[in-house]
């Protein structure tokens, strides 16, 4: 697991350690300790970092081996290679959030674009205002967003020379999209 063939080295403890990833080694190192001096089995979940500098998401259960008169010599046991299992769970995870995530940002957006047209500002901004507000009453943004427009339809419908105006807008973008920037 760890990279090497068998029979290639002498495995040590300071070679495993050398191994672990560097956030984890004292934590690896502290439960190897108590295991030699307590004689307390040795279990751990960590993380190692093989000899191709691949990145491995381990649990480890080993126990003391003794010899005839009951002095350790040494440990056995396994290592389970976890991360396949920590990424599936990781995707799961994401599968699972992604549509709610999709929809908080979608309705942050569309206020944030109310905002820039009602107070003429860049999207930036929208956001600065909205995080604002979410801070200053303690209400999550995403709620104050679904708020927003939610209540948009209580405002006076726009005087008919507007809509006039914007429908041509919409209806002759097509015409003033640089050539650069047309898609077949």
């Amino acid at each position: 697991m760890h990279g090497y063939e068998p029979g290639e080295i002498e495995p040590t403890t300071e070679l495993l350690l050398a191994h672990k990833h560097p956030e984890d080694r004292e934590h690896v190192a502290e439960a190897i300790a108590r295991s030699e001096n307590q004689g307390e089995p040795f279990s751990s979940r960590h993380r190692f970092i093989d000899t191709h500098g691949v990145e491995h998401s381990v649990m480890v259960v080993a126990d003391q081996v003794l010899d005839d008169q009951g002095h350790p010599i040494g440990t056995a046991g396994f290592y389970i290679d976890l991360s396949d299992t920590i990424a599936d769970a990781g995707q799961e995870a994401v599968g699972r959030r992604l549509p709610e995530i999709v929809e908080t940002r979608a309705v942050i957006e569309q206020a944030k674009g109310v905002l820039m047209r009602m107070y003429r500002i860049t999207s930036a901004q929208a956001f600065s205002v909205l995080t604002w507000r979410s801070q200053e009453t303690n209400v999550k943004l995403r709620d104050l967003a679904e708020q927003l427009i939610t209540e948009l339809p209580t405002l006076p419908p726009p005087e008919p020379a507007t809509v006039s105006q914007f429908d041509h807008i919409l209806l002759t973008l097509h015409e003033r999209i640089p050539a650069k920037d047309l898609q077949a």
